[in-house]
């Protein structure tokens, strides 16, 4: 199978907002007041629980139907602890990201145990986001 491209553009709206163009759809990102921003959209990190989530909805209705599971949806809790030390430039005591992240996955199924456990672990390796957070993925970031 060939590889795919996905590709978005971005421009700051102002030092806390930034618009993002990915296809057709543009996405406000934002800080909630209290982090300085006017709370318009999700916040960076925000994004990165919702692309996980979302990820893993495709991944897992994909494996279902792979093996023969009826699934009817899937609901989903994520979070995760951050120190925003790092990113302030107030400490280099912690990474600037996530320390964890914890999900839940609740498939509205009837399949039995084995299945359920088969199913999550197919989900779990072939969700290609989850790869990207649980993995070290070269990022080169550069003047342009």
């Amino acid at each position: 199978m060939p590889k795919l491209t996905f590709s978005a553009k971005a421009h700051s709206e102002n030092p806390i907002k930034t618009i993002v163009q990915a296809r057709n759809f543009k996405m406000i990102v934002d800080e909630p007041a209290n982090l300085g921003g006017t709370d318009d959209g999700a916040n960076p990190v925000e994004y990165l629980l919702a692309a996980l989530a979302g990820c893993l909805n495709v991944v897992g209705h994909v494996v279902a139907k792979e093996l023969g599971m009826e699934l009817k949806g899937i609901e989903i809790s994520l979070e995760g602890d951050l120190n925003p030390a790092k990113f302030m430039g107030q400490s280099d005591a912690e990474r600037a990201g996530y320390q964890e992240l914890r999900v839940a996955i609740k498939p509205d199924t009837n399949a039995d145990q084995a299945t359920l456990e088969k199913w999550l672990t197919a989900v779990e390796t072939r969700c290609p986001v989850s790869d990207n957070i649980g993995n070290a993925t070269p990022v080169k970031i550069e003047l342009g």
